[in-house]
């Protein structure tokens, strides 16, 4: 915790680091980044909360435009890196989202599980305009980073100590991205029988 205690100078930049690596290599959990931030804000008061917002908010911001612009204009194989892992059905059907929805896509895909990138990917193939995107995904990521840190502040709620808060808002988020993760899952293969079922003249 004493990396985290030095706000001004480690805290911050290792904050953003973590949002910013997370949010184009999807390894780095970003909300447990987030709320253990937060909880350690709200507890050993070494950082400012609405700080720990701001800069999770720009790491998150800062990390989907980068990965919007590598497929809006990146080439095949960068474009092939970034949809690693997703299945062309599902990059399909957001796409079809997108040319309805527009915006409100780019919000909800920030915060439903599983949904960033296939967003991202079909804004880049859609060529969506810089100028709805910027501002759509930053609002997009506000709400995330409001939504993690939430949960880090209600761990801090819970212990007064730093380091059991930190522990307890990183396992919090990591169990609320699970049970979301598996409710995305059970919902698009419940869904899945019925777009398959054919239809009868």
């Amino acid at each position: 915790m004493s990396v985290l205690a030095d706000g001004t100078s480690i805290g911050y930049p290792l904050l953003f680091a973590g949002v910013l690596l997370g949010s184009v290599v999807p390894v780095v959990p970003t909300g447990a980044v987030v709320g253990a931030g937060a909880a350690f804000a709200v507890t050993a008061h070494e950082l400012d909360l609405v700080l720990v917002v701001l800069v999770a908010t720009l790491g998150a911001w800062a990390g989907d435009l980068l990965t919007f612009a590598v497929c809006r204009s990146g080439g095949p194989a960068a474009v092939r890196w970034v949809a690693r892992g997703q299945h062309a059905d599902r990059i399909e059907e957001v796409r079809e989202q997108f040319r309805r929805h527009g915006w409100q896509i780019v919000v909800a895909g920030r915060l439903l599980p599983a949904g960033r990138i296939p967003v991202l990917l079909a804004a880049g193939a859609l060529a969506y305009p810089w100028r709805r995107l910027l501002p759509a995904s930053l609002l997009a990521a506000a709400l995330w980073a409001v939504a993690y840190a939430s949960l880090g502040v209600l761990s801090g709620g819970v212990f007064d100590q730093p380091l059991v808060a930190v522990l307890l808002a990183t396992v919090l988020v990591l169990v609320v991205g699970a049970v979301l993760n598996l409710v995305s899952a059970h919902r698009r293969n419940a869904a899945a029988p019925e777009r398959d079922t054919p239809v009868r003249p």
